[in-house]
C-alpha cells in the first residue's frame, strides 16, 4: 500500500498542503489550534508518517545529534554513550551512534556521513592518533561549525568546539601515590601505541609520581589499547621482568585500561600466575563491568556517564569556544584486591 502523502491529509482535513506542513513539519508559524487539533488528528487517522527532511527545513533543525565513538564494544565508551543518550532525550534530540573500531578512515568517513545528513551537532569520543588524522578531521568539523553546526569532544580538543577531558595524567598519578603508600616499590607499565594520546597522558602521571617517590618502572610494554592487547603484553612482561618472582617485592603492573588490566589477568592466569598472589594488577576508567570480575580491580574512577551527558549539553547548549579543557572530569582512585599485598604472604616492598 502507497504511502499517505501530505496532499491527503489536507484534503481530508480541509486545508491548504502548505497549512498542514505548516502543523506537521514544526513551522513557528502555525493556525489556530482548532486548525491544527484537525490536521494533526486526521494524519494519525489515516497513518501519515512525517517527512523527516521537510521537518528540518520548515524549523532548520534535524533534531539529530552524532556521536562518533571507537569502540562501543568497549566499556569506556558505552558508559559514555549512556551519558549523551540521557542528555539528548532530556534536550529532545535523537542520538546518531557511529563505532569507528579505532580506523581513522572510518572515523573520518562517519563524521562526514553526519554532517551530510546536517546533525544538529556531533560529538567525537576518545583519543585521536596523529596529527593528520587530528588535522583531518579540525578540517572537516571547522567547516561544520562555519555553517552552524556545533561540536563537542571527549579526550581530546582539536580546537573546533568545546571539550570534555578526563584527568588522564592526574588521576594516574593519585594512583600511583595511593600504590607506593600502600608499600608497592616494584612497577611496570602496559600501555597502549605509541602515539596514542589518552595512553601517553596516563603513563606520563603514573611515571612522573613514581619520580617524585623515588622509583621508575622496570619496563613499560606497549600493545593495542584492548582486552587482546593486555592478553598479549602480559606474556612479554614475563619475558622482560622478575615475573613471577622468588621472593622479595612483588611487581605491580598500572595498565592504562580497565580492558587492557582484564587482559592482562587473563593472560597471566593462562600461566599460572595469580592476581595478586603472584603480580599486583590496576587499571585505569573503572568501568561498570568491573563489579563482575574476580579478583575486584584497582582502577581509577572516572565519571564516563557525567562525560557523555557534559558533552552533549556543551554542544546542544552551550556556547562556542575553541578553549581548551572546557570541562575536566574529576578522578578517584578505588584501591581494590587486584592490588592487595596482604595476599602475597605479607610481603611490603621498601623503597630504595
Amino acid at each position: 500500500m502507497a504511502a499517505v502523502t501530505l496532499s491527503q491529509v489536507a484534503h481530508a482535513a480541509g486545508v491548504s498542503q502548505a497549512t498542514a506542513s505548516r502543523v506537521l513539519n514544526g513551522s513557528t508559524r502555525v493556525p489556530g489550534e482548532d486548525v491544527a487539533e484537525r490536521v494533526r488528528s486526521t494524519a494519525e487517522r489515516l497513518g501519515y508518517v512525517a517527512n523527516a527532511q521537510a521537518q528540518a527545513l520548515a524549523r532548520s533543525s534535524t533534531r539529530l545529534l552524532g556521536l562518533v565513538v571507537q569502540d562501543i564494544a568497549d566499556p569506556y565508551f558505552s558508559s559514555i554513550a549512556r551519558g549523551v543518550q540521557a542528555a539528548s532525550r532530556e534536550l529532545q534530540r535523537q542520538v546518531l551512534l557511529a563505532s569507528s573500531e579505532r580506523d581513522l578512515t572510518l572515523q573520518l568517513e562517519s563524521v562526514l556521513a553526519l554532517i551530510a545528513h546536517r546533525a544538529d551537532a556531533i560529538i567525537m569520543a576518545g583519543s585521536l592518533w596523529d596529527e593528520e588524522s587530528v588535522g583531518n578531521l579540525r578540517h572537516a568539523l571547522s567547516g561544520y561549525a562555519d555553517n552552524g553546526g556545533r561540536v563537542a569532544t571527549i579526550g581530546q580538543p582539536i580546537g573546533v568546539g568545546r571539550t570534555v577531558e578526563p584527568a588522564n595524567s592526574d588521576g594516574a598519578a593519585e594512583l600511583a601515590d595511593a600504590l607506593v603508600d600502600a608499600g608497592h616499590s616494584r612497577f611496570a607499565i602496559i600501555c597502549g601505541p605509541a602515539e596514542m594520546r589518552t595512553s601517553k597522558d596516563r603513563v606520563r602521571g603514573f611515571t612522573a609520581s613514581l619520580t617524585r617517590h623515588g622509583f621508575r618502572p622496570e619496563a613499560i610494554v606497549s600493545a593495542d589499547f584492548s582486552r587482546d592487547g593486555g592478553f598479549d603484553a602480559a606474556g612479554r612482561l614475563i619475558e622482560e621482568t622478575n615475573l613471577p618472582g622468588s621472593g622479595g617485592a612483588p611487581l605491580c603492573v598500572f595498565a592504562a585500561s580497565d580492558v587492557m588490566a582484564i587482559g592482562a589477568i587473563a593472560g597471566w592466569r593462562a600461566r599460572g600466575i595469580g592476581v595478586p598472589r603472584d603480580v599486583a594488577v590496576a587499571g585505569f576508567d573503572d568501568i561498570p563491568t568491573l563489579r563482575d570480575h574476580t579478583p575486584h580491580l584497582t582502577s581509577v574512577e572516572l565519571p564516563l556517564e557525567w562525560m557523555g551527558r557534559q558533552a552533549a549539553r556543551l554542544a546542544l547548549s552551550g556556547s562556542e569556544s575553541g578553549a581548551a579543557n572546557d570541562v575536566i572530569g574529576e578522578a578517584a582512585v578505588r584501591l581494590r584486591e587486584s592490588t592487595s599485598l596482604a595476599v602475597n604472604s605479607g610481603r611490603h616492598g621498601r623503597r630504595e
